[in-house]
């Protein structure tokens, strides 16, 4: 494989690509099995979420649509407040739909609690959380995921659609950033 030339500024690969696809197969062998017989919509938060949510999707055996949010939380520097401002909502109705949201990392979860808040009020028949990654060390209200891939450190983890200022989101890898990349800004 050729080494990217983003590689420099990544202090370690924390989770190699091929764990993330062994994760994300027995993610989606789960799923089918626990929605067996459901026609299933797979709500991706962007950005971060489009590579999981591709590669869940095609691991996963029954009839699926796919919808994506775009959320804003207001915070400083890397952290967040919890203050959410919805840039891009739902294109379909959710009322009587099994609705998984498909997250790439949950941090503080004050986010994602915001956005579970707003789609249960539409009513659906069920709404659930996959994510690839969660900090429990940085939680700060507790959430119920049901499907989980990888607990990470408290370190600033890019790569497989994590970013930091727009890059990294392309490598494979889940790779932790070296500090001197971000206290820069």
């Amino acid at each position: 494989m050729k080494m990217s030339s983003l590689m420099p500024d990544v202090k370690e690969v924390l989770i190699s690509s091929s764990e993330i696809q062994d994760k994300v197969r027995e993610l989606g062998e789960i799923i089918t099995r626990d929605y067996s017989g459901e026609r299933l919509l797979l709500v991706g938060v962007l950005r971060g979420a489009v590579i999981v949510l591709g590669d869940l999707m095609r691991n996963i055996d029954l009839p699926c649509e796919i919808d994506f949010m775009d959320i804003s939380s207001y915070g400083t520097g890397t952290s967040s407040s919890g203050v959410v401002r919805i840039l891009k909502d739902l294109e379909e109705d959710i009322t009587g739909r099994h609705v998984l949201v498909v997250e790439d990392i949950i941090d503080t979860g004050l986010t994602l609690s915001y956005l579970l808040r707003s789609l249960q009020a539409r009513k659906p028949a069920s709404l659930e959380i996959c994510a690839l990654l969660t900090k429990p060390s940085r939680r700060r209200v507790e959430l119920d995921v049901k499907y989980l891939g990888f607990e990470v450190p408290d370190e600033f983890v890019v790569g497989y659609g994590l970013d930091y200022a727009g890059a990294y989101r392309n490598l494979p890898d889940i790779c932790v950033l070296k500090p001197e990349v971000f206290a820069k800004a």
